[in-house]
């Protein structure tokens, strides 16, 4: 059902149901899902009929945008996680914070329940996540007499990477050099961050001694590879260097590993996963979440069935159903369990444990089109003082957060 109208929620008469539109993002769920949840849902609440509009992620923005200052919005919108604090500026978001205790907000992952909250509020409850783990090839590690659970520390892995580079030709890891997701998570492992709010705005944080301490160890680990120092993980993209060469590791979700598979099918039986380790065995290392949060517009026609309909598809019953059909990783830490049968959304799950996500504000978007820490990234690989190209990364971050 892609339709592109708003078409907020209605009744058919006086004593028909309420009709919910609800926007769902394309690929964010299978057909069979939907039609199971919808059809479960309508049985259990037969005064609620749901709509369900599949949208596409290219120019969702703008839509989104629209559809909450107009008058006749959809009663449930999909959006991405970092995007809750840029549509919630707006004005235009129901504020749930009293609903918090009835979705079970105390076990939701930080990063997705953080970036949902803006000033202290909720406004985004959290659907799924989605992370970096480390893709390994099981015969090449066995080959070098390394046991991946050993794994539980970043110098653990350092050593094991570089053992991975015998014999000659082959890649302990590939990591390009403007990977800044995983740049971001030793920055956090370090207790930095991209940027820090401040009484006068936001401030780019780059050049701090935490955040300079993840950067030297990227750039420790980027060299035991052969990783272009210029580009990122979509040029050329990785999943095809790891298919189709001697390549021990990649840092990318476990999606990847399919992919990879369907370029080179003898991979098929050879590829693991780990969550990618951290400082300390006691914590898997920090990873930007990404993934997806429900809100619901200010103008919902009937708020309570659209809270109802938040409620049961981010409640622990489906939650379940959704990581088993999309190897998604839940919404709840306590729901990590549930996920244990499949190895990669297993080592996703440990990962978002420790889950972050960008600054939570709504400039953020505009730091992303320009992107100053790939160009830092790629300053210090070839040979810029850190220091020096880190205050400069940080001066644009700060000028694109306060506009």
């Amino acid at each position: 059902m892609a339709l592109t109208a708003c078409g907020g929620g209605s009744s058919d008469g006086d004593d028909g149901p309420v009709t919910l539109d609800v926007w769902l993002m394309r690929d964010s769920v299978s057909q069979e899902f939907e039609e199971e949840f919808v059809t479960a849902f309508e049985d259990a609440h037969p005064d609620i009929d749901v709509n369900v509009q599949i949208q596409e992620w290219n120019g969702i923005g703008e839509r989104v945008t629209a559809a909450l200052a107009s008058n006749d919005a959809p009663d449930v919108i999909e959006v991405g996680n970092t995007q809750v604090a840029q549509y919630a500026a707006s004005g235009g978001v129901t504020d749930l914070t009293d609903r918090v205790a009835d979705l079970g907000g105390e076990d939701w992952l930080p990063g997705l329940a953080e970036p949902g909250a803006v000033d202290g509020r909720q406004y985004g409850i959290p659907y799924y996540a989605a992370n970096r783990v480390v893709i390994y090839r099981t015969d090449l590690f066995e080959a070098a007499g390394v046991d991946p659970a050993e794994l539980t520390t970043r110098d653990a892995w350092l050593a094991a990477t570089e053992r991975l580079n015998e014999p000659e030709g082959q890649q302990g890891i590939y990591l390009p050099g403007q990977n800044w997701y995983a740049l971001s998570g030793f920055i956090w492992d370090e207790g930095g961050d991209l940027a820090v709010e401040t009484d006068g705005g936001w401030e780019g944080a780059l050049d701090t001694p935490e955040a300079l301490a993840g950067m030297e160890f990227y750039q420790r680990l980027q060299a035991l590879g052969e990783g272009p120092r210029d580009s990122d993980e979509a040029e050329p993209p990785q999943v095809e260097v790891f298919a189709g060469g001697e390549v021990a590791q990649i840092i990318a979700v476990p999606g990847g590993a399919n992919l990879a598979v369907e370029r080179n099918p003898e991979l098929e039986g050879r590829i693991g996963f780990f969550p990618i380790p951290g400082k300390t065995p006691d914590t898997p290392g920090a990873v930007f979440t990404g993934g997806s949060d429900l809100i619901i517009p200010a103008a919902s026609h009937d708020p309570e069935a659209a809270f109802t309909f938040v409620e049961e598809l981010t409640g622990d019953r489906w939650q379940q159903e959704l990581s088993r059909a999309m190897s998604y990783v839940p919404n709840k830490t306590t729901l990590a369990d549930e996920v244990a049968d499949d190895p990669g959304v297993a080592a996703m799950a440990v990962g978002a444990a420790n889950g972050r996500a960008t600054p939570n504000t709504p400039e953020w978007a505009a730091v992303e089109a320009e992107n100053p820490i790939k160009d830092y990234m790629t300053a210090v690989l070839t040979g810029s003082d850190p220091a020096g190209a880190a205050r400069e990364a940080s001066e644009v971050i700060t000028r694109a957060l306060n506009p």
